[in-house]
């Protein structure tokens, strides 16, 4: 389970930097007034901007989810390792008085 999440936590994150790369700053406005293109996009003049923002506000939220899950996944194996439950107790004999062993010597004697 842990491994699972941790690689989805991975692509999440790889996914979201090239999202975040690709995506225009908010100068690029001025930019694109000067011949840049911007109305020939795949989404139209303003599409992409709002599709972009949303995808990345979409992984962000799953990356969160996938640290949270992950702390929690780290938290629960800590917590059992270092738990006393985890310790095997032996049960022992217990030690035979003085006065009930065949060997001690006796009083006296």
């Amino acid at each position: 389970m842990q491994t699972f999440v941790l690689v989805v936590h991975i692509i999440l994150a790889v996914l979201m930097i090239v999202l975040i790369l690709v995506q225009h700053g908010k100068g690029a406005d001025a930019g694109a007034s000067f011949g840049g293109g911007g109305a020939a996009t795949v989404f139209g003049a303003s599409g992409s901007g709002n599709f972009m923002t949303r995808l990345t506000a979409v992984l962000t939220a799953l990356f969160f989810i996938t640290s949270l899950t992950l702390a929690v996944l780290a938290k629960r194996q800590t917590t059992d390792a270092y738990s006393l439950n985890s310790v095997q107790s032996t049960q022992t004999a217990p030690a035979q008085s003085p006065e009930t062993s065949s060997t001690a010597p006796r009083n006296g004697e």
